[in-house]
């Protein structure tokens, strides 16, 4: 029996994966590149790797939530800027489903060989770069912060936000899928281990 058989997780509404990943988010969500005190953002990797390990619709829906919430309270009680709050924050629900949806396609794959990991690289990659086109699209034409900007700055300043943006859902997403697949290796968490 594995340590997993052993605990009574498997009757629980939210696994306590789940709950790491939103914790995850509500830790870092106030900060979208980070600063020598305060994590990036972690929010792309967390819908990411959400639609990987969990896929249902209705936790979808519980990030959403847990997101606007987020934004609501640091904006309000922390003084958190409002800067990306405009008519293009609806489009957080597709930028993030980018995401969710390349998780979801990772969790095709069953086995964990280097040619699959890195087809789900390249899938987190191509994810990440769709929700960065679709956020930053969005922002520019409907927020009216920019306005005054032509198209070539606008895409200038894309552009220099995009390795930022891109590195950090890397980081988080490799490395908790990382850790997590060691932890799974490990004898206590293996299918394979018997115990009393």
């Amino acid at each position: 029996m594995n340590i997993a058989q052993r605990l009574p997780v498997q009757n629980l509404p939210i696994q306590p994966g789940a709950i790491a990943l939103m914790l995850l988010m509500a830790a870092t969500r106030s900060s979208h590149i980070g600063t020598p005190f305060q994590l990036p953002d972690a929010s792309l990797a967390v819908f990411f790797l959400a639609g990987l390990w969990f896929g249902g619709n209705r936790f979808f829906a519980v990030l959403l939530a847990e997101a606007a919430l987020i934004d609501f309270v640091v904006i309000q009680f922390f003084g958190v800027s409002s800067f990306c709050v405009s008519p293009a924050y609806a489009f957080l629900i597709p930028t993030y489903a980018a995401v969710w949806f390349g998780g979801k396609m990772c969790a095709q794959f069953k086995e964990s060989n280097p040619s699959v990991l890195l087809k789900q690289f390249a899938i987190l990659l191509a994810a990440t770069t769709l929700a960065f086109l679709i956020s930053e699209f969005s922002f520019y034409l409907l927020s009216g912060r920019h306005d005054a900007l032509d198209w070539s700055e606008k895409l200038s300043k894309m552009a220099n936000f995009y390795p930022a943006y891109i590195k950090s859902t890397l980081i988080y997403a490799t490395a908790i899928f990382g850790v997590v697949a060691l932890l799974k290796s490990l004898p206590i968490f293996s299918e394979d281990h018997k115990g009393a």
